[in-house]
């Protein structure tokens, strides 16, 4: 069976699933109206985009140069700092700072689910647990996030609440809302918090002025992951690191604006570990917080991107949207896609993380309707990039 026949397959799988379907339209419907909304509202998101746009095009032509800037900085406040160049590399440098039996928390991050950076930690005799909502079903379901900002979006309440309780063995409500499945899922992971040795997190963006790290969240489970445990290990790709703290809150802002949540809860900036001067104003690092800080680059096929199509692809900040608005996504979701990422965004980013070939056969379900291209916040020519995979694809078939 070839990787195309395969994706159909899953494909029609999606399709014959009632309760599939109906998960993935509730959320889709509740998405496509919030968006809109936001821009109207706060005006001036649009013109954060617009900097935005700049700033990731500025940062990906001279990465070279902001990497080396954001290596200065870390040393100023700190922070250890790693570059991957594979996603066995980024395995290999975490695994090195963890070791084996210790508990660790996982804020979400496609990052981590690209390299399988918690299945890599479990093998190594290690207890994981993703603490954002979503992606705590994801791995309760053992499946993949089905978007890149509401990893659970294929789940309805029912079967939410079964994976809670067949799973974890907490207790429900017979007709349970997510209000109760919420509560219960709170109580659960408080304790794996307080005993947790690391904390992995991702990252919205990097400025490479402070090094300081930009989450942006609405649960409050980032926070206790990186603020609770003794020590936080950040994975992010090469691309999210931007030239200066300013350039890096505002990309946050949008990514959360175009992923329908604004004003975020929470925005996070991280800058090397905790620190306290309130002794004679000397600076003690350790206090409440972490008394380490890793921040673990990836490449993973990135920079070989530059110098082709795929690099307008590595300004994308992950919001999401282009997923929302695709008419075949919102039948399938990321089950058309590679092993993490799918839908628009996720054809350009499966080409770039695990090859050509994958995105092409990928491209073969594209309906080239440009939607896509119409609403990204930083302007990414999606449908272009798409069918020029397509076009090396079916070129690759016909040699």
């Amino acid at each position: 069976m070839t990787g195309l026949e395969a994706l159909l397959r899953s494909v029609y799988s999606a399709l014959d699933s009632d309760e599939f379907q109906e998960a993935v339209w509730r959320s889709s419907l509740h998405a496509e109206e919030r968006v809109p909304q936001i821009l109207e509202k706060y005006s001036y998101i649009r013109r954060l985009a617009e900097e935005v746009l700049e700033a990731r095009r500025r940062a990906i032509s001279n990465i070279e140069e902001v990497l080396e800037r954001l290596r200065e900085s870390a040393r100023r406040v700190k922070l250890n700092l790693y570059f991957a160049e594979t996603a066995e590399d980024a395995r290999r440098i975490v695994g090195r700072i963890i070791g084996s039996g210790k508990t660790v928390v996982f804020s979400k991050s496609m990052v981590a689910e690209e390299i399988r950076l918690r299945e890599y930690l479990e093998e190594n005799g290690n207890e994981v647990w993703e603490t954002d909502l979503g992606q705590l079903l994801i791995q309760l379901e053992n499946g993949k996030p089905m978007h890149t900002t509401a990893p659970a979006i294929h789940l309805t309440v029912e079967k939410a609440a079964r994976l809670v309780i067949e799973k974890l063995g907490l207790e429900l409500p017979s007709d349970p809302r997510p209000e109760d499945i919420v509560l219960a899922v709170r109580g659960f992971l408080r304790e794996k918090f307080t005993k947790a040795d690391y904390g992995v997190s991702g990252a919205n963006a990097i400025a490479a002025d402070t090094a300081s790290i930009v989450l942006v969240e609405n649960e409050g489970n980032i926070r206790l992951v990186t603020g609770f445990p003794e020590r936080h290990i950040v994975v992010a790709g090469v691309e999210k690191v931007v030239e200066t703290l300013d350039l890096a809150l505002k990309q946050a802002l949008v990514q959360a604006a175009y992923a329908g949540l604004f004003p975020p809860t929470y925005m996070n900036i991280i800058s090397g570990p905790s620190s306290t001067a309130d002794i004679e104003h000397r600076r003690v690092y350790g206090a409440h917080g972490p008394r380490e800080v890793h921040l673990v680059l990836i490449d993973n096929g990135r920079m070989k991107a530059r110098g082709t199509p795929l690099e307008e692809q590595l300004r994308c900040i992950r919001c999401g949207r282009c997923q929302w608005e695709c008419p075949v996504w919102r039948h399938t979701a990321n089950i058309w896609g590679g092993e993490v990422y799918g839908g628009p965004m996720g054809i350009n980013w499966t080409a770039i993380t695990e090859g050509l070939e994958k995105g092409g056969e990928l491209s073969m379900l594209c309906l080239q309707c440009m939607r896509c291209d119409e609403v990204c916040p930083v302007e990414i020519p999606l449908s272009s990039i798409i069918h020029w995979l397509r076009k090396n694809y079916v070129a690759s078939l016909l040699s």
